[in-house]
């Protein structure tokens, strides 16, 4: 006998198993799982009667997502997921990404089944605007069987240039949009913008007639800060963009500012007194400056808003933003019984591999407590759950984590990863973790996996999502490590070797002192590249447990004062400048390398940015060794 264990998720039609294998035995289901339990992992086996099988949310009606169409919803329970993590996202403070990065991500949402991308502020920069584009491009023209594409989206402000630049940077998507704000609250009104009420309502009016002039037909408006905003000039603002042409209204609480049962009933007024507000989409935006940005866009999409703004693991401005996953697994468990039926169409299973994308690629690490996608949200530590979970896994887990596509081992499906192995298991266990990944990256991995392999009994999961996301996250390689050699101790100074292969094929070798290893390393890389900068922030952290575990490190570099002539200096949705910062991330076995690696991949990412490439050759030329046979 087989038993499925499934739950109604909103999944396109699509179930999600929890990872259970089954046989009847003494007329009861054994269930076999591989689960953490404390720091390392075990086997176990539990018995079950079919009356546990029951599941949150365990409605198994299949749901179609409904068709796209502007400032509509056909099913009236179904909420849109707008995903914010290219925009507001990469606002957090040392949370650069590269256009190609931006463009994975991107495709990895695409695969999450989010409803709407924003793909970034592309008036903030001409690489901003060509990574949005791309996006627009590429994945708003990839169609999935089922017909599902998602939105493109472009932050602007009521400026004209902006609206046009947004609007040039999302054309070519199958469905693009435009989301332009103004602020609506009298702080913001007195000393931001010097507005008066009047001159704010007709710039946000000009702005959607403006836009809808140009052939932009899906056009969201946000009044920034509605959660500090008058409910009466609220109405006001409102409806008088319903009339030029919106069709989504997006309400955020800026500041964090709204408790749930406030933010729900500023929703349930605007819909009740905004003149035209049931004839388009409401939306919530919600930060989470006193930890309720998820509980705030629940409490709003209970009292009928049907877009939801949120990013991946949260992050944004400040102390971020509605947490994507924590929104959506909430609405999938609850939302049948507790929520009137609300759903979202998006695939669970995706959610753990977009997580450490996001993660690795913004160089913002997870609490390990974070809900959903933290280290330990799937770990059991304490002797009484532990018995608990053996008996039952259901006592303490109310989701499996192989519903949000975290798989517990290799070991589940009889094949462990280790020195023996061959490429295509290693290809095939990188696709049943989510990452689709060309010859040549499965080929670049593969070497990598080898040389850690050699050094460990058994390559887990995590160390084979460090891998990939490191290969990945490499900037286009201007300067690349070739040999890195350190003398440390207690006796004398650090000193580092180190042998950078430059743009021109060409070998160059420079020694330095320092504090510390890496320094001395730092040093070396510094003398042989030839540009100044600032090392912003530097951390590491374990891969997995275990002396043999792989060293994930992270760097943030700016440029100092010699360069800054030469930056891209970056324009917030705020209208803030700020100096760009470029952060590098690397893993490897030798704490060194991985930090030699993340270093040059900031670096990197700094050269192309900011067209530094010939200033860094010139630089270098005193270092140069010989040319690499081709």
């Amino acid at each position: 006998m087989t038993v499925s264990i499934a739950h109604q998720n909103g999944l396109l039609g699509n179930r999600v198993r929890f990872g259970c294998k089954s046989s009847s035995k003494n007329g009861s289901a054994v269930f076999e799982r591989k689960a953490r339990v404390g720091v390392g992992r075990c086997h176990r086996v539990a018995r079950a009667s079919h009356s546990d099988q029951v599941a949150a949310g365990a409605s198994l009606t299949n749901r179609t997502r409904p068709d796209y169409i502007p400032g509509r919803i056909d099913d009236p329970n179904y909420v849109r997921i707008f995903d914010t993590t290219l925009r507001d996202g990469e606002q957090s403070p040392g949370a650069s990404m590269t256009s190609e990065q931006k463009l994975d991500i991107a495709r990895q949402l695409s695969k999450l089944g989010v409803d709407i991308i924003e793909a970034g502020f592309p008036v903030a920069s001409p690489d901003d605007f060509e990574a949005v584009k791309a996006i627009a491009t590429e994945v708003g023209n990839e169609v999935h069987p089922d017909g599902y594409v998602p939105v493109i989206c472009g932050l602007s402000r009521t400026r004209e240039n902006d609206l046009k630049t947004a609007w040039e940077a999302v054309k070519m998507a199958k469905r693009p949009r435009v989301h332009t704000f103004i602020a609506t609250s009298e702080i913001h009104m007195k000393y931001k913008l010097r507005m008066t009420p009047d001159e704010v309502i007709q710039n946000a009016v000009n702005a959607v007639t403006y836009l809808k002039s140009l052939g932009c037909e899906d056009i969201e408006f946000s009044p920034e800060d509605a959660g500090r905003s008058d409910p009466e000039f609220l109405y006001k603002i409102l409806s008088e963009v319903i009339k030029a042409g919106a069709t989504t209204l997006n309400i955020p609480d800026t500041t964090g500012w709204n408790l749930p049962s406030e933010f729900s009933g500023l929703i349930s007024k605007i819909i009740e007194n905004t003149p035209g507000a049931k004839d388009v989409v409401i939306s919530t935006h919600c930060q989470n400056d006193l930890g309720l940005s998820t509980a705030n866009s629940l409490a709003g999409a209970f009292a009928g808003a049907r877009q939801v703004e949120c990013t991946i693991n949260g992050i944004g401005e400040r102390a971020g933003n509605a947490s994507l996953e924590e929104v959506v697994m909430a609405i999938a468990l609850r939302g049948e019984d507790q929520m009137g039926g609300l759903w979202t169409g998006i695939r669970p299973n995706h959610i753990s591999a977009t997580s450490k994308m996001v993660m690795e690629y913004s160089g913002m690490p997870v609490q390990p407590h974070k809900a959903i996608v933290g280290a330990n949200a799937f770990a059991h530590a304490s002797g009484i759950h532990q018995d608990g979970m053996l008996k039952n896994p259901g006592t303490y887990e109310i989701m499996s984590p192989e519903t949000i596509g975290l798989q517990r081992g290799a070991g589940d499906v009889g094949v462990v990863l280790a020195k023996l192995s061959g490429r295509n298991a290693l290809g095939a266990r990188l696709k049943e973790l989510g990452y689709d990944v060309s010859e040549a990256e499965l080929r670049d991995v593969f070497k990598r996996f080898k040389d850690l392999a050699d050094k460990k009994k058994v390559v887990s999961d995590e160390d084979i999502i460090a891998l990939v996301n490191d290969e990945k996250s490499q900037a286009v390689a201007t300067w690349t490590l070739r040999d890195v050699q350190v003398v440390c101790g207690s006796a004398g100074m650090p000193t580092a070797t180190v042998r950078l292969e430059g743009p021109d094929s060409v070998l160059r070798i420079a020694s330095s002192v320092g504090t510390g290893p890496v320094d001395a390393a730092y040093k070396a890389i510094d003398s042989i590249v030839g540009l100044e900068v600032d090392l912003v922030d530097y951390s590491m952290a374990s891969v997995t447990e275990g002396i043999d575990a792989l060293a994930n490190t992270r760097v943030v570099i700016r440029p100092c004062n010699a360069t800054l002539s030469s930056i891209q200096l970056v324009e917030n949705a705020q209208g803030a400048i700020r100096e760009r910062t470029y952060t590098g991330n690397a893993a490897s076995e030798d704490v060194v390398v991985a930090s030699a690696r993340a270093y040059i991949s900031a670096l990197n990412k700094m050269i192309s940015v900011c067209k530094l490439e010939k200033t860094s050759i010139e630089a270098s030329e005193s270092s140069r060794e010989e040319p690499v046979n081709a």
